[in-house]
């Protein structure tokens, strides 16, 4: 019986301990917040392949729909652990700030030689570099796909987003919706 009041008593001066902890060191408020993983892309083809999301989360339990528009990136299986990492999450941060008038047109990216490269369905790369000011360089790309001025090209360098370079002759650009 000494033993029980031991416990209870031990049990009592935590509880005391938390209360007191809580009252002094706690005013921040413990609040639920939700994270929508959104696919952004897929590793792999057909029925084994695997949604990926903007932040680079794999999303193993996420069914891709047959026949799913979502760009493919460079890989054929997901890596072992639950998140991207290195070239790849840089290209899934770039295809997570894809403005949504244009994501019908991407068809995937690859790590090239000047960093992240969007692939169109009509052929033209988009020339990204790394994933810093995605959406101010996707906007960027938008100008000058909307420019009434420029009907063929290869590529659009966005690594200054404010100067976006064309060059090439050899793709037309993708149709408006």
């Amino acid at each position: 019986m000494r033993w029980l009041r031991g416990t209870v008593g031990l049990v009592v001066a935590v509880i005391a301990i938390a209360f007191v902890y809580q009252r002094l060191f706690g005013n921040a408020e413990v609040a639920p917040r939700l994270v929508s993983s959104q696919p952004v892309a897929v590793i792999g083809a057909g029925s084994d392949a695997i949604a990926v999301a903007a932040d680079g989360t794999v999303l193993a339990w996420f069914p891709v729909p047959e026949g799913s528009d979502l760009p493919r990136l460079p890989l054929e299986v997901p890596p072992k652990g639950p998140r991207l990492q290195g070239p790849v999450l840089e290209q899934v941060r770039v295809l997570g700030a894809t403005p949504p008038a244009l994501r019908p047109y991407v068809e995937g990216s690859y790590f090239g030689e000047s960093g992240v490269d969007v692939n169109l369905t009509s052929g033209v790369e988009l020339r990204f570099g790394d994933s810093t000011q995605a959406a101010r360089k996707w906007r960027a790309a938008a100008a000058v796909l909307a420019d009434p001025s420029v009907t063929t090209l290869d590529y659009v360098d966005l690594h200054a987003p404010a100067h976006a370079a064309i060059g090439g002759s050899g793709h037309t650009l993708p149709p408006i919706p």
